[in-house]
């Protein structure tokens, strides 16, 4: 028997020798130490030996085991790392190839807008205030002159979630907000820009979802002409230096004066165009003088202080500035449409 398992030490090391991949080298190793192997099946017969045997046919036949199992594995090494080395090379990177350009996405048309318009009023000396979307009918209405049974409120057909409770139909809330936190004591500047939400039938035109910044001016001695410097300013700021400005009356329940801001249409520079229906008007935005009821519910003295309010869509303001003509493409999130804007 030990001849026997020399001859099996003998052949099984010339075998691995001779193997050139890790497959064939894991059937060797099968065929000499699995349970079924031949070494294994030598072993089997070490019942038949004497006690004095057992113990020297044992101890050769585990030298055996070791020497077999050290070779494969050394070789199992050796295969491994020129398996590596042949991957590493048929993966090697061609370094005169030209990169891969790497995507990099950029803010929403929206957020861009936004954040355009909160630049420029900063600059003016605004501060950005915010409030939240779940309003209250007081700061909703009430505070801005509209009381439960003003007719006005059929203009913003609304969400409520209990009686008093209700998705803001507009960012004004955060003016009346503002004026109680001042207690009528100081004049301020704000922008309030945010969601607003109104029970509205989607089109390329309405949304019942859209976002809206209002401004506010409280001081002494404010007057209508503040406004329209203020309004010039911004419209040649967003839509450019030759742009002009309209103003015609208008009605808001908490402004008095109120008017209706239009600028020269870009496309015809007022000359009449489909864009402007003939007319060489735009319509941007709503302001006016802000009603002694809305400042004296505010804190404020309306015989000391006055000030004037105006309210705008970023949603126009981007679909005429960039040429958009619906609406919910700002809200689909087909990134083939806002990818278009990344580099405006």
């Amino acid at each position: 028997m030990k001849e026997e398992l020399q001859a099996i030490q003998q052949e099984a090391l010339a075998k691995v020798e001779e193997v050139n991949d890790l497959k064939e080298l894991q059937a060797t190793k099968v065929n000499y130490l699995g349970k079924k192997g031949s070494l294994t099946q030598v072993l089997r017969g070490m019942g038949k030996l004497s006690p004095e045997e057992r113990p020297v046919i044992g101890e050769i036949a585990n030298q055996v085991r070791e020497t077999i199992t050290n070779a494969i594995e050394e070789k199992n090494t050796i295969l491994e790392n020129a398996a590596l080395e042949e991957k590493l090379q048929a993966e090697a990177i061609d370094v005169t190839l030209p990169g891969r350009p790497v995507k990099v996405g950029g803010p929403h048309l929206l957020t861009k807008v936004i954040e355009e318009i909160e630049d420029l009023f900063i600059g003016m000396g605004y501060e950005v205030r915010e409030g939240p979307e779940v309003e209250t009918d007081y700061f909703n209405f009430e505070a801005l002159n509209l009381p439960k049974d003003h007719p006005a409120r059929d203009m913003q057909d609304s969400f409520y979630l209990t009686n008093e409770l209700l998705l803001r139909t507009h960012t004004s809330p955060v003016q009346a907000r503002t004026m109680q936190e001042f207690k009528g004591e100081k004049g301020f500047k704000m922008i309030c820009p945010g969601k607003v939400y109104r029970r509205d039938t989607d089109d390329a035109t309405h949304s019942h979802q859209f976002t809206q910044i209002e401004g506010l001016y409280v001081d002494k001695d404010v007057k209508m002409s503040d406004l329209k410097g203020v309004l010039n300013v911004f419209a040649k700021k967003m839509f450019g230096e030759d742009r002009r400005i309209r103003l015609r009356p208008s009605f808001f329940p908490f402004t008095e004066p109120s008017v209706e801001m239009d600028i020269s249409c870009k496309v015809c520079d007022g000359k009449g165009c489909s864009v402007c229906k003939g007319t060489g008007w735009i319509e941007i935005l709503g302001a006016g003088m802000v009603h002694p009821n809305v400042l004296e519910m505010g804190g404020y003295d309306p015989k000391e202080y006055s000030g004037f309010a105006f309210g705008m869509g970023p949603e126009r303001i981007a679909m005429l500035k960039y040429g958009v003509n619906d609406i919910r493409q700002f809200y689909l999130n087909d990134s083939r449409f806002l990818k278009q804007f990344h580099q405006a």
